[in-house]
């Protein structure tokens, strides 16, 4: 199927129903997926799909259908449906697809063509589960994955815009379980790709999710304090991901953002870079161009700890009296939004070890619990287990706490260590934030 030959066949019948404008995305997927369990397959699962939505305009007035069906032959329906969506809905004043924008050539290297046959993602489980189980003081696992997948985008506009890529994701996870009955511990290990190349060996992410259940045995309830915490690489990259709602163009403006009067003020702490690059080689958000047809480019989002944009689709860009940014995203059902694609905190000069030599008493943290953020006001108090820090060393674990803060006062004393690595897709180094309150036993 030619995919853009086929949305631009869309596009025809939605002019020929009366759309002043229009776009259609078309998502085609296919994944195989396998799940092991003690020696056992308890999954084995391939999925194939294809997606497909219609954003008609009628001067200000907007309509999104969507359908599983790439049939040309129902496209009139589609489109006549779509556009009779339109004729009754309210005037959005902001609504509207971008100018003509150029047609995307870079490659970014997304799409692998190795495609695994089941009995290798088996053997791969297998592997991650065999070396979580042989860890001295596991007891059990919950089980070991693996997948892979292919995702197809394509877009066109009525604005001469068209565009289509092809994005793979390989991946392999295990989580183990330690102790016995009530004290059972458990944690877990993964690593998630574009590329089969760049994939973490199943061995080592079983080991480690052993490893990670074993020391977190016999958990203490510590007393209420308040100190300096790290954030383990696994959960620091959170911090960010509530920097980028924050600076997100749709919270900003409807007033609902604890930064939404901060642009060219000192957000973070001097000397801190964080970017945001779509156009990454095999990064796990890249892409040639936005949910709007944008061409994307690689920014500081703040740069030595000043705010330098927000986050911005077209529709937000308006409200604000600015331009896209290039972040829209977007499903086949819904409506553009702004979001950020491979998003990360540039790493320091101090070593994980050297970030926490001084604390004579602290808490490391390596799970969050809960989603205990005020978006408005920047209040953050979330569920944390990890381990203490006695005398610059981790100390015993502990669990069910509560560390409790505001996030304006949190980045501006945040401290990264080098240990920076590319591998969620919003992602930052070990961070040292000063001054939170632990709330324990």
């Amino acid at each position: 199927m030619d995919r853009l030959s086929t949305l631009s066949d869309l596009i025809a019948a939605a002019r020929r129903a009366g759309a002043d404008a229009a776009d259609a995305l078309l998502v085609a997927s296919a994944s195989l997926s396998v799940k092991r369990r003690l020696g056992e397959i308890e999954q084995l699962e391939r999925s194939e799909g294809c997606d497909l939505g219609l954003r008609v305009f009628l001067g200000r007035r907007v309509a999104i259908v969507s359908s599983t069906d790439p049939n040309p032959k129902g496209f009139a329906a589609l489109a006549e449906r779509a556009v009779a969506m339109a004729r009754v809905v309210p005037e959005d004043p902001f609504a509207g697809l971008p100018e003509a924008v150029p047609t995307p050539s870079r490659a970014l290297d997304l799409d692998d063509p190795a495609e695994p046959a089941a009995e290798v993602l088996l053997a791969r489980a297998a592997a991650a589960e065999e070396a979580a189980l042989a860890v001295a003081g596991v007891t059990n696992s919950e089980g070991a994955e693996a997948g892979w997948a292919r995702t197809r985008i394509a877009l066109v506009g009525s604005n001469g815009f068209a565009g289509a890529f092809a994005r793979t994701s390989h991946s392999v996870s295990a989580t183990a379980l330690a102790g016995t009955g009530t004290g059972m511990e458990r944690d877990y290990d993964w690593s998630s790709t574009v590329h089969l190349a760049d994939l973490d060996d199943p061995v080592a992410i079983g080991r480690r999710a052993g490893e990670q259940a074993v020391r977190r045995l016999n958990p203490t309830r510590p007393r209420t304090a308040r100190l300096p915490v790290v954030f383990d690489p696994r959960v620091a990259g959170s911090l960010l991901g509530h920097l980028a709602g924050a600076i997100s163009g749709a919270a900003v403006a409807r007033g609902t953002s604890f930064l939404k009067d901060r642009m060219g003020d000192r957000v973070l702490a001097a000397g801190l870079t964080v970017r945001d690059d779509p156009l990454r080689p095999r990064g796990l958000r890249s892409r040639p161009f936005d949910g709007e047809g944008m061409p994307g480019e690689g920014r500081a989002i703040v740069a030595d700890g000043v705010l330098t944009t927000w986050l911005l689709d077209w529709r937000s860009a308006r409200q604000l009296g600015l331009a896209s940014t290039g972040h829209a995203s977007r499903g086949t059902g819904g409506a553009p939004g702004p979001a950020p694609s491979n998003l990360w905190l540039e790493p320091g000069p101090l070593t994980p070890a050297s970030l926490m030599a001084d604390i004579a008493e602290g808490l490391y943290v390596t799970e969050l619990i809960g989603m205990g953020v005020n978006g408005v006001t920047g209040d953050y108090s979330r569920g944390a287990a990890g381990f203490m820090i006695r005398g610059g060393q981790l100390a015993e674990p502990v669990s069910e706490v509560t560390i409790a803060g505001n996030l304006k006062d949190m980045f501006l004393h945040i401290t990264p260590a080098n240990d920076l690595r590319f591998r969620r897709g919003t992602d930052a180094p070990t961070l040292r934030v000063e001054g939170l309150t632990m709330a324990g036993g």
